[in-house]
């Protein structure tokens, strides 16, 4: 699994890749409304890049996660709250993407120091009494496996893995999203998949889980 994620930054991809898109955003100006306190701005902002952030919260908390609403609650806050950040280097939508992933990304990190004397087996022990076909139990493990892997790495690279291989944005894509050289995105997520890989063969148990050899 790891192996064909490593795949995916090499370099023949970035004949592929598309940078996000300088022209003005039909979003853009519902920004410089907001920032100008129009509350129906915000509101219309928060209702079209919601579903979006939503479901970046549940692919990194998981979808049964009991943290899932007051997360996208905080993620919309950061949401608004950074929007004087903007520049338009991206659009607003990846733009709340990213602000929902580290969001996300922090309220894991936040949960696993809280409950730091819980090992993560015992953690996917819970999910086997879920009632759900053999094979959704896996994914679900498999999943909980990686998200947990990513809680250890330092955040630029789990953010980098994140945008990239997690949400499907091209390297150029997330080099913008993050304001940060293509270069260096490419670099983050070679590494993190290089941590990744050392983890997993440290852990023979979670290398099984994960899929095979990394």
């Amino acid at each position: 699994m790891l192996r064909l994620l490593h795949d995916s930054v090499q370099p023949g991809r970035s004949a592929d890749e598309r940078t996000c898109p300088p022209a003005a955003d039909p979003l853009g100006q519902l920004i410089e409304r907001a920032l100008a306190g129009e509350r129906s701005a915000e509101r219309t902002l928060l209702i079209t890049v919601g579903p979006g952030m939503l479901g970046v919260v549940r692919r990194v908390l998981g979808a049964r996660s009991a943290d899932l609403d007051d997360v996208c609650q905080e993620a919309s806050l950061s949401f608004l709250a950074a929007l004087p950040s903007f520049r338009g280097e991206c659009t607003v939508v990846q733009f709340a993407s990213r602000i929902a992933l580290l969001t996300a990304l922090g309220a894991r990190r936040r949960s696993r120091r809280r409950m730091s004397h819980e090992t993560l087996d015992e953690g996917e022990a819970a999910i086997d009494l879920a009632p759900t076909p053999a094979e959704r139990v896996e994914a679900m493990r498999r999943r909980a496996a990686v998200r947990a892997l990513l809680d250890e790495l330092p955040m630029p690279r789990a953010e980098a893995l994140g945008l990239h291989l997690a949400l499907g944005y091209t390297v150029s894509e997330t080099a913008s999203m993050m304001g940060t050289p293509v270069d260096t995105v490419r670099s983050r997520v070679r590494r993190g998949l290089t941590d990744l890989r050392d983890r997993l063969l440290r852990r023979p148990k979670l290398r099984d889980l994960v899929g095979g050899k990394p």
